[in-house]
């Protein structure tokens, strides 16, 4: 079965409106295979989220600007999310998604040791997204993101987690393999030829 035949049995009839990408170790560098590949007009909102330390500001949107075509926005609190736009977590806050669809930061304590935690952010989603959402999760060195993998699962949104043979750290994308069963574990530039595929008409 071809790639466009794997996400297009996988995509089934959902309709995706936000894809929300984690990671850690190793992230940014595999964020910086992914992003460029997307064109501008890409409909869905993108939310990236890696593990930042909380002592000192992020600069990922600063980075990954000068790299997409898309619009790259820190998340802000309260903001709303706009379609085809890029968004990165800051660094010591928590970042979630409320009814609206909106941004919220919070202070509460570290998750799987992280702040900000990828399981907040991908159950918050989950819960307001549900089927229209697509959770992809890269590599990393502890378990944050597997149960968030999970709860999109359980709401009916698409998952795919990296292949854990070829991630930089392969115990974040075993550990949610193990936990959920994604719907598709594919290496990364499967992931990259994907993303457009993601975006139904």
């Amino acid at each position: 079965m071809s790639l466009n035949e794997q996400v297009a049995a996988a995509l089934g009839k959902r309709r995706i409106e936000l894809v929300l990408i984690g990671g850690s170790a190793g992230g940014v560098d595999a964020l910086l295979s992914l992003l460029p590949s997307l064109q501008p007009g890409y409909r869905p909102a993108v939310v990236c989220i890696l593990h930042v330390p909380g002592d000192r500001e992020s600069r990922l949107a600063e980075l990954f600007d000068a790299r997409v075509m898309l619009p790259v926005r820190e998340a802000r609190d309260k903001a709303p999310i706009e379609p085809g736009v890029v968004y990165f977590a800051g660094s010591g806050y928590h970042l979630s998604i409320e009814q609206d669809r909106s941004f919220s930061l919070s202070c509460e304590a570290p998750v799987q040791y992280a702040r900000p935690s990828i399981d907040v952010l991908m159950e918050s989603t989950a819960s307001v997204y549900g089927k229209a959402m697509t959770g992809i999760l890269l590599t990393g060195a502890n378990f944050d993101g597997a149960e968030g993998m999970c709860s999109i699962r359980e709401h009916g949104g698409l998952t795919i987690v990296q292949d854990p043979e070829e991630a930089h750290a392969s115990t974040m994308p075993r550990e949610a393999i193990r936990r959920c069963t994604p719907h598709l574990v594919l290496p990364l530039a499967d992931i990259r030829a994907a993303l457009p595929l993601l975006e139904t008409p």
